[in-house]
């Protein structure tokens, strides 16, 4: 029951914290790590348990994201995220384990320092990414959400920024419908692997359903998007600093 009950609370959380900002899986990944898990089959569960909190939070924002092209996004993030699931199932645990920090670090600087860079740009004359840039952004980011689920959502919001986009609540939708195709891609990849956890994959996607769904009204009632953008940088230097000493 103690189990259950760490799985349920951390899979709750999870979706708020995706909903909101992304990095949830800095809460549940740790705990299948803590429960037991071997590392590789912890990150494949965490993708499942995520799953559906995605999904439920993409829904909650569909109105956010009325006109967008999200026909051009799903089939880019589907792609990278069997590309990326590919090469998780081919990668050593301890060189996983090894880049993990190191990815993270970079998404986390890229979203802190991305509004400048874009600003800095433009001054020099350069606007937004072209459309072979911005498919370029969005494929590689497909495939670290394939490879590994933590910081997706930061990573998302990172290159949607440095592709000009502006209106936080649009580009949180955008992270969760992103992140709910690749995911599910790579879940697919994963099963096949026999890489799930089953059990605690049941109980941490009913509870980061729940979680996602509350997340995103939470979220759309922040007006202060700059408190969101200094919580989301928070949440990524934790993951990082968790992971180098996990």
């Amino acid at each position: 029951m103690i189990e259950i009950a760490a799985m349920f609370a951390a899979g709750f959380l999870a979706g708020v914290l995706n909903a909101i900002a992304g990095g949830g899986t800095f809460i549940t990944f740790p705990t299948l790590v803590w429960l037991g898990v071997p590392v590789i089959s912890a990150n494949a569960t965490a993708t499942l348990a995520a799953l559906p909190g995605y999904a439920g939070s993409a829904w909650a924002f569909r109105q956010d994201m009325a006109g967008l092209p999200l026909r051009r996004l799903m089939l880019l993030t589907a792609f990278g995220g069997a590309i990326g699931a590919a090469l998780l199932i081919v990668t050593p645990p301890g060189v996983f384990r090894g880049i993990v920090p190191w990815l993270l670090l970079a998404a986390t600087l890229l979203f802190a320092f991305g509004p400048r860079l874009l600003a800095a740009l433009r001054a020099r004359g350069r606007g937004d990414a072209g459309p072979v840039t911005a498919g370029a952004a969005l494929l590689a980011v497909a495939i670290y959400g394939g490879y590994f689920n933590g910081g997706l959502g930061i990573v998302l919001l990172a290159a949607f920024s440095l592709l000009g986009h502006q209106n936080l609540h649009a580009m949180n939708g955008m992270k969760n419908l992103a992140s709910t195709v690749l995911s599910a891609i790579s879940v697919l990849a994963f099963i096949a692997a026999g890489l799930i956890a089953w059990k605690a994959a049941a109980v941490m996607a009913l509870a980061t359903t729940l979680g996602g769904y509350a997340g995103a009204r939470i979220s759309r009632r922040i007006t202060r998007t700059d408190l969101l953008r200094h919580f989301v940088v928070a949440v990524g230097l934790a993951m990082t600093l968790a992971f180098l000493v996990l």
